[in-house]
């Protein structure tokens, strides 16, 4: 497995209300004379904002041959996935992004998340010449803290007042502390038809709520196993609810591209990313 602790710089920032409300944390990368490697990375159930500060685009790969297929400008949003994407690690890295919670990305784009459900896209697409503005002022910025301030204030910016569904929220909370709960369930607690649930769940979260709560199971499986180096796979399924290992299994493989113990032997520097080998 390729050690990138010693030769990368991986820090975070958690932003302050009312912007804590939408967005995880504010993250950057920063690293030279790196090991050239392709990662995979998985499903994580939110939408993700990637700036790349080294040049101004991010390539993108065909998921299975793992051949470029194109590139963003250096500013991209990651719709919400169910499957995994490739990336590339080159030598040189200066990276930052915005992990958004579910459904986070709601005040920051009028577009519904389910339309950009496994896409990749230009940050320009639907900002304009706003992210060309905010990726020059972090250019400008000579510190990741500054950095930081600076993606937080822009954010504050240009977040607009949003009337969320109460409903929705409600259903995340749940489903994110029980990822083993039934849709029916919820929807039988808030009174709507399973059919308008899911449409208002996928415009604002960007999967249908049975997807996603199987990718919030795969992620209590990452949570459980990080830092390990041998697991008890029957214990872990049993742990999150799945009927027995081979459901496991076969679920983590649909969504992570690989097996549990492939996951674990090429595991990068963070829970959802898996080094890929030549």
């Amino acid at each position: 497995m390729i050690d990138w602790q010693n030769q990368m710089i991986y820090q975070t920032y958690q932003p302050r209300s009312p912007l804590s409300q939408f967005v995880e944390l504010l993250w950057s990368r920063e690293g030279e004379n790196l090991p050239k490697a392709q990662s995979r990375l998985l499903p994580i159930g939110s939408m993700e904002l990637v700036i790349n500060l080294h040049e101004d685009r991010i390539p993108l790969f065909d998921r299975d041959r793992r051949v470029q297929i194109g590139s963003t400008n250096g500013m991209m949003i990651c719709g919400t996935h169910s499957k995994s994407f490739i990336i590339n690690n080159d030598s040189k890295i200066s990276m930052m992004g915005v992990h958004f919670k579910p459904g986070g990305n709601t005040p920051f784009f009028t577009l519904p998340a389910g339309e950009l459900h496994n896409q990749r896209i230009s940050l320009n697409e639907l900002w304009q010449g706003r992210a060309v503005e905010l990726r020059d002022r972090l250019l400008e910025s000579p510190t990741v803290a500054s950095r930081f301030w600076v993606l937080e204030q822009f954010l504050l910016m240009v977040m607009k007042p949003l009337d969320r569904y109460a409903a929705i929220a409600m259903a995340l909370q749940e489903f994110r502390r029980y990822p083993t709960t039934k849709v029916s369930e919820v929807t039988d607690k808030i009174g709507f038809s399973a059919r308008h649930f899911n449409q208002l769940f996928r415009d604002q979260v960007g999967l249908t709520p049975k997807l996603f709560c199987r990718v919030r199971r795969l992620q209590q499986a990452l949570d459980l196993v990080s830092g390990k180096d041998r697991v008890d796979w029957a214990d872990i399924a049993i742990a999150c609810g799945y009927f027995d290992q081979a459901h496991f299994i076969h679920d983590f493989r649909s969504l992570a591209d690989c097996t549990p113990t492939e996951y674990l032997a090429q595991c990068g520097f963070h829970p959802c990313h898996v080094v890929l080998l030549d």
